[in-house]
């Protein structure tokens, strides 16, 4: 396949993110809920979120894939965001999904995960795909496991307010010693962000 800006999973209809997402993006991401596990990182106003829309549309733009606005049908609200895009100055895949409260426990994560997965390895293959999620957060560590990711570096969250913060980073391969540098690099740069 070569285009992804539009695809399907089992279930869902995944379309690029795009402007005109944006109030179904924010309700998502500006609902306290859907922050359980990093309340910080919560969107606080519309033009916070369509700053993020922006950064998404450039990575479809510059990489040939990035995050979807998810669907339960065609044309439906998009009740989340969910895909791979490779983060502004490193070189894997980053693997990202997030759940209006009304779409969680229904398996939809891993339903479009792996079809992201699918996405980037067509798009990139020699490009890892990555998950770096909050350790408390069991939902998404066993998605991430689901998906056949495995753990390759876990430390302190710094900037996380709760000190006891615990980032993991799973991998869809086995990291050489470059790779394990450049995650490492990675994680202590950026603290303070969810993944999953």
């Amino acid at each position: 396949m070569t285009g992804w800006r539009h695809a399907r999973s089992e279930r869902l209809w995944l379309d690029a993110v795009s402007a005109t997402d944006l109030d179904g993006v924010h309700a998502i991401h500006a609902d306290p809920a859907t922050w359980t596990h990093f309340p910080a990182g919560r969107h606080v106003s519309p033009e916070m979120t369509a700053g993020k829309i922006d950064q998404m549309v450039e990575q479809w733009s510059a990489d040939g894939l990035g995050y979807w606005g998810v669907r339960e049908s065609a044309g439906g609200p998009v009740v989340g965001v969910a895909g791979c895009a490779v983060p502004a100055g490193f070189a894997w895949w980053n693997l990202y999904y997030r759940f209006a409260v009304s779409a969680q426990g229904r398996r939809y994560a891993a339903e479009v995960a792996r079809r992201a997965i699918e996405a980037a390895h067509d798009v990139a293959p020699d490009r890892p795909v990555l998950a770096y999620l909050l350790e408390s957060n069991v939902a998404s560590r066993r998605t991430a496991e689901r998906l056949g990711l495995r753990e390759v570096w876990r430390g302190p969250d710094r900037d996380n307010p709760d000190p006891a913060a615990v980032r993991i980073v799973y991998l869809d391969r086995d990291p050489d010693d470059e790779l394990t540098r450049r995650v490492e690099e990675f994680c202590r740069a950026r603290s303070g962000t969810a993944a999953g």
